[in-house]
């Protein structure tokens, strides 16, 4: 069962899980230099297997919105709040094309203490659907990860080691970032404890 909560057993608010599968205990607060903001399709928001609510309670100052079509006034607000200067975590792909979609442009990136790294928590399919559909998020330059390590996301069927987690992939980025990549380990130790968690009650998908 994919569902992370039911009409019949209490909720937490924090995690937006049943209280049995309560991943709260797994969150360790850190800061961030780099603010983020995590767009997270609605298919994503119900997941069992979902790593970006973790994320969100793991990195205080972050945003998490819901949604596949943001309005623009909205969106644009949220990509400029505090006059940060707004970078996509997306690789750039010969398939932009056949969506329409220009390339990005490529500017000079700030002092990390003056970026906002935006995340898309969604499938590959649909991540590219929320580019295609909200022509801000074109508009942004793009960061694309480097020298990443091959992922612990056993739960969740990947095409190749480096499709990442969306927690791994925004933890790399904001060490990528800050030239500080050991201030992220407990964020991926934290991952690793709630994939262990989630591989106990779904052990059909723990290949151990």
């Amino acid at each position: 069962m994919n569902d992370i909560t039911s009409s019949r057993r209490p909720v937490c608010a924090a995690c937006l899980r049943a209280q049995s599968a309560c991943i709260c205990h797994w969150a360790v607060p850190l800061s961030s230099r780099v603010a983020l903001l995590v767009l997270q399709h609605p298919l994503e928001v119900r997941n069992a297997k979902n790593s970006a609510r973790l994320l969100h309670l793991c990195l205080p100052g972050s945003r998490l919105e819901v949604g596949e079509t943001f309005d623009a006034g909205t969106l644009d607000a949220l990509l400029a709040a505090d006059g940060r200067q707004p970078l996509l975590l997306y690789p750039e792909t010969p398939g932009d094309a056949s969506l329409g979609v220009a390339p990005p442009p490529v500017v000079p990136l700030p002092d990390a203490g003056r970026l906002r790294l935006v995340v898309l928590d969604a499938t590959w399919r649909k991540s590219r659907k929320m580019l295609y559909l909200n022509p801000a998020l074109q508009r942004l330059p793009r960061l694309a990860l480097r020298d990443i390590p091959a992922s612990a996301y056993r739960i969740r069927k990947a095409h190749a080691p480096h499709q990442l987690s969306t927690l791994e992939a925004a933890a790399y980025a904001l060490a990528q970032l800050e030239n500080n990549p050991g201030h992220y380990q407990p964020l991926l130790s934290a991952f690793d404890g709630f994939v262990q968690q989630q591989a106990a009650r779904t052990p059909h998908l723990n290949p151990d």
